[in-house]
């Protein structure tokens, strides 16, 4: 195969430097891979490009509509994934792997456009939070909002995951509507480009809404202003390193880093050889010292067993590793393909050596440079060190070998195993294998604030749970210390990296006008027809029904009792009822005050409503006696598009008494079509 050249895509074309590049050789056979050139164009032009003409070409659309847009992203990778996965075999991936890579790329792609498009408003900003009462009548009230940064974001990924870590990040800051800069890690860029030109070519993304550097980014972050925001994945050395940029500092700039880390395995003390737990275990632990030859920021670097299985465990790991086929990954029987490069190897090899003060190898080679079957290319053989004084031992706690290896221990109790698992200063992952739930719960609290994610497993999730090393895009992805001190993913969260908090203080009207979503307080529209004879496009944000009122009987009380046997006390028997502190005597139902509540409101022709999809926030604020009389208010709160005819409308429905008090009040949701 002939080299591949990886070019810049800077200003909305590909850039080609035959004066710069960096050669690259092949993990597998050490022949020529590629050429990586390096672009002339100053910082400051990239910059501008992407402010200038990103900014205004994302940020006139809104959520949904960047959402269609990362979703039609998607279905065209996943039609063009084959001839990603032919060049993902070049990095030394295993079809396998690039599963993990490419198709889990893909999958987060979908999975957050689904999200925004689920959770997220038809609108430019988002709410946080319910809203905040700052008077006593409810004229100064307080809210706070997302708004999207008017800045550029800069994602500089690691080798590890070309697809992946490009995908889920890049994700995240064009939904929020912010352009991004991808500086991809220079010896596995070609597969990065490749993607990129599969995106680009289509003219899916609005313009200028990514540009691509595989080289060095040279003064770029000297250049940032506060708007901006900086991405990184990588060591924790190198993102020391970035993190210190003067400019920075200077200017606060946000830091998103997530960083290697020492992440944990633990055996409970119930999971003895031969339990369901234990075979899970084994698999997982042997699935994370493989998969992608080990160089997953999330992959198990240190094993903690209780010492009474300890043996056994090593054994069981012998085995099942010995079957471990190493090479080629072009060869589907293969397992496991080399290190991403030679460089990466020799710093695994080096790493290994220096924690051989305080571990045995108790599986893998013992001398890597002599073995042919390794040398002059970047494979090496999987590898379990034996640590026999954990608690005395610091190196092995400390130094991380992001390769096919892994670190054993024996434990005697949970407060024992706990202290080792803190000595990595922080992690992305911690994993719990037990079916014991008194220890799981002693386990997962006393790790959280010590890692980003605690999974668990055993006979109840076994068939569902999708691994240790498995970052979810519903989940956060992170972990505190070492591990970066920073979140990516975690749904919405994931987006809000790149939009900015702001609280807002201000009337009723004033906030409905903000948020486009209509308020208590604020003012009402008087539909002129009833609001279910208008369609999804016709309702207007505060179009209200006030409807008739309806006197609350004791018979409806008893019969609405009988009828659906809510027999409560409080409902039935006077004298008991009166000794409540929170009832005068016989009470209505909460749900008859409901059921009553939909027959005022309800038109009951057929129409533009669709179906009740539930309620939200239902709450119960003043009892009503037989005798009192109720009417509703029935308000369009806010609107969300759903499919290509219909949507969500959600109504603000508040019960009254004959004294104007407020007795219940809830959001009630509907599917609308559009049009009549």
């Amino acid at each position: 195969m002939s080299e591949i050249y990886v070019n810049s895509y800077i200003k909305g074309e590909w850039q080609i430097n035959e004066t710069k590049k960096i050669p690259f050789l092949s993990p597998i056979d050490g022949s020529k891979l590629s050429q990586v050139t390096q672009s002339d164009i100053c910082s400051k032009e990239i910059l501008a490009f992407s402010r200038k003409e990103g900014i205004e070409s994302l940020q006139e659309l809104n959520f949904h509509q960047r959402a269609k847009i990362i979703k039609q992203v998607a279905i065209l990778l996943d039609k063009n994934k084959e001839a990603l996965y032919n060049l993902s075999y070049l990095t030394g991936a295993t079809l396998k792997d690039s599963y993990l890579d490419i198709d889990g790329g893909i999958g987060t792609l979908r999975v957050l456009a689904s999200k925004v498009r689920k959770e997220m408003g038809e609108n430019y900003i988002d709410i946080d939070g319910e809203t905040e009462m700052l008077s006593r009548n409810g004229t100064f009230l307080g809210k706070h909002i997302f708004s999207p940064l008017k800045g550029v974001a800069i994602h500089i990924n690691a080798f590890n995951f070309p697809i992946w870590g490009m995908l889920e990040k890049l994700s995240c800051s064009l939904l929020a509507g912010v352009p991004t800069i991808i500086k991809a890690s220079a010896s596995t860029s070609f597969l990065t480009q490749a993607c990129i030109k599969i995106i680009t070519e289509s003219n899916l993304l609005p313009k200028a809404s990514i540009q691509f550097i595989p080289g060095n980014l040279n003064n770029l972050l000297d250049f940032l202003n506060v708007q901006d925001v900086v991405s990184f994945t990588g060591s924790a050395e190198t993102g020391i390193k970035i993190r210190a940029n003067p400019n920075l500092i200077k200017k606060s700039i946000k830091f998103i880093a997530e960083q290697d880390s020492l992440n944990s395995c633990i055996l409970g003390q119930d999971v003895t050889p031969g339990k369901l737990e234990w075979d899970l275990f084994l698999k997982e632990v042997v699935n994370e010292i493989t998969s992608k030859a080990g160089q997953k920021c999330t992959a198990i670097r240190r094993i903690f067993v209780p010492e009474e299985v300890l043996k056994d465990t090593i054994e069981a790991l012998r085995e099942k590793l010995k079957k471990i086929k190493v090479g080629d990954p072009h060869d589907p029987k293969i397992n496991m393909g080399p290190l991403v490069s030679s460089s990466q190897k020799n710093d695994v090899l080096k790493k290994v050596s220096l924690l051989s003060e305080e571990t045995k190898l108790m599986i893998g080679s013992d001398n890597f440079e002599n073995d042919k079957k390794f040398k002059g290319t970047a494979f090496v053989e999987p590898m379990l060190m034996y640590c026999s004084e954990p608690k005395s031992s610091n190196l092995v706690h400390d130094i991380e070998v992001f390769g096919p290896a892994a670190a054993i221990f024996g434990y005697k109790n949970y407060s024992e195993v706990l202290d080792l698992v803190k000595r990595g200063q922080g992690s992305l992952v911690s994993s719990i294998f037990s079916a014991d739930l008194e220890a799981i719960k002693i386990l997962s609290l006393g790790l959280a604030s010590f890692n980003g994610r605690i999974y668990i497993n055993n006979k109840d999730s076994m068939h569902e749970s999708t691994g240790h090393g498995s970052p979810l895009p519903h989940m956060k992805h992170g972990g505190p210390g070492r591990a970066g001190n920073s979140e990516e993913l975690g749904g919405i969260r994931g987006i809000y990296n790149y939009m900015h908090r702001t609280a807002i203080q201000g009337s009723p009207n004033a906030l409905s006008k903000i948020t486009e979503t209509w308020i208590e307080g604020s003012d009402t529209l008087d539909p002129k027809v009833h609001p279910f004879k208008k369609s999804f496009n016709s309702l207007k944000i505060g179009d209200t029904l006030i409807s008739k009122t309806k006197e609350i009987s004791m018979n409806d009380i008893s019969h609405f009792a009988e009828f659906t046997g809510d027999k409560f006390y409080a409902h039935m028997d006077e004298e008991a009822a009166k000794q409540n502190p929170f009832f005068p005597g016989r009470v209505a139902h909460g749900y008859l005050l409901v059921s009553f509540a939909a027959g005022l409101f309800v038109d009951p022709d057929p129409g533009p409503v669709l179906a009740n999809t539930g309620l939200r926030n239902l709450s119960f604020q003043k009892p009503v006696s037989p005798g009192d009389k109720i009417k509703v208010q029935l308000t369009v709160k806010n609107k969300k598009r759903r499919t290509d005819t219909y949507g969500e409308v959600s109504w603000f429905v508040k019960l009254e008494n004959q004294e104007k008090d407020t007795v219940a009040k809830y959001e009630l949701l509907t599917m609308n079509a559009y049009s009549l």
